[in-house]
């Protein structure tokens, strides 16, 4: 007594149904790239400064550049890069005004 099944009209095959996209919202990666981050790892912070990640380090150690904790993590707002190089350039020209 042998049974045979036949697989193509098995209830229990998955059935596959064309989908219109309606009912879900997909992000490309593009829309994700686009999407500034608020707050930046120490790492993504150097990259952006085109700096070495241990030199950040020490920006943040020392306080130059500001950090918020995120739980036990450390971050940092992307604003205080803007604020950083800011004061890097003021400096720059006080510093050259003043040769």
């Amino acid at each position: 007594m042998t049974a045979s099944t036949d697989y193509a009209t098995d209830d229990r095959s998955p059935q596959h149904q064309p989908h219109d996209g309606s009912s879900r919202q997909v992000s490309t990666t593009e829309e994700v790239a686009a999407t500034p981050l608020l707050l930046l790892t120490v790492e993504q912070a150097a990259k952006r400064l085109g700096i070495g990640r241990t030199t950040c380090y020490a920006l943040v150690s020392s306080g130059e550049i500001e950090s918020v904790p995120v739980g036990r993590l450390r971050r940092i707002p992307a604003e205080c890069i803007s604020e950083y190089v800011n004061r890097l350039r003021a400096a720059a020209r006080t510093t050259n005004q003043a040769a």
